[in-house]
């Protein structure tokens, strides 16, 4: 048996998703003539209350495009200091956006408003115009820890107040909305940009769309040009967009289940130090000093879990619709008795 615990991202589209790909109408989306494209961009928008929306081909994409669009050379964003946009967009901020970052250490990933608050730079030549907060929801690094509607309505409030615009890299934003039981548009009232990804425990095999106002996705769509997003009959992929959406949002509850068994078992192992929190479908464990990390990885791989190191001594499991409760059983028969 082969558990592949690496990501969320290595699903494969089911039987129906490919039908559904199969039989999708297509057009030339940089035409703006891609029928699904346009479905699955309303469709979003609609969902979560906002105006418009963008299909790229990854969340990274659709991250760094909200912060061209929301900030100016030599501006400063806020985020937290495990934040995906920073670490593992590949210096885009930078690259793209001559932006800054002020990192700032929240809980478990997650900001509060009087986190952020002592940061807005003054007006001053001296400092970079803060002009953007960034938010991550499910936090990768945290755990899969999340926000409350209650929790980001301060930081909303804050924004505004300072004319600071607020945006959410909504990677794993379902997988919050599971959990809580929030509604889509409570989110959409709240910010200026939303980054939804397909590709991860929604189960699409490529595609992220970046929600917001009518006049940003304009600007989005010709920073989309410019970073070579623009694609075709892209149709075909937006379609699996829309069947993850229709069919694959609400079994995301499964794979917190799995994840907290996964949790509890590695809670009682002599070689786990410590297990994060385990909010829904990321769990994260730092090992004893007598395991190292890259022995454990080896050791599962040669049992047939896959699995992967996530800083020093810590390793990542995460769940995902690939995942059975059969294999949840095996993977945890090999944590017994691993040795």
């Amino acid at each position: 048996m082969i558990v592949d615990l690496r990501s969320d991202t290595v699903t494969k589209p089911t039987p129906g998703m490919l039908e559904a790909m199969w039989s999708a109408p297509v057009g030339d989306d940089v035409y703006g003539e891609d029928e699904t494209v346009n479905t699955l961009e309303t469709k979003l928008a609609s969902m979560f209350g906002m105006e418009a929306g963008l299909f790229c081909p990854s969340g990274t994409m659709t991250n760094q495009i909200a912060i061209k669009c929301f900030t100016q050379p030599m501006d400063e964003l806020i985020a937290d200091e495990t934040a995906h946009v920073y670490r593992y967009e590949g210096g885009g901020i930078a690259f793209n956006s001559a932006a800054s970052v002020r990192l700032l250490n929240g809980d478990r990933g997650r900001l509060t408003a009087n986190d952020i608050e002592p940061h807005v730079n003054p007006d001053n030549i001296h400092y970079p115009r803060t002009s953007l907060v960034v938010l991550e929801n499910t936090v990768n690094r945290g755990g899969g820890s999340f926000y409350t509607i209650s929790e980001i309505e301060p930081i909303a409030q804050l924004c505004k107040q300072k004319g600071l615009k607020l945006h959410l890299d909504g990677a794993r934003l379902f997988n919050a909305l599971v959990a809580t039981g929030e509604h889509p548009k409570d989110y959409g009232r709240l910010f200026d940009g939303i980054s939804i990804c397909l590709s991860k425990g929604l189960g699409a095999p490529v595609g992220s769309v970046l929600l917001g106002s009518k006049e940003t996705i304009k600007q989005a769509r010709r920073v989309r040009k410019v970073f070579g997003g623009g694609m075709r009959q892209a149709g075909y992929l937006a379609a699996a967009g829309i069947y993850a959406l229709d069919h694959q949002v609400e079994r995301l509850k499964i794979d917190h289940e799995h994840a907290r068994l996964l949790g509890d078992c590695l809670a009682e192992q002599a070689y786990v130090k410590s297990v994060m929190p385990v909010d829904t479908n990321i769990v994260i464990f730092e090992l004893d000093v007598r395991l190292p990390a890259d022995e454990f990885v080896v050791k599962m791989a040669d049992n047939g879990v896959k699995c992967s190191t996530f800083g020093h001594q810590m390793v990542r499991f995460v769940t995902h619709l690939d995942i059975h409760e059969d294999q949840v059983a095996y993977t945890k028969n090999v944590l017994v008795d691993l040795t």
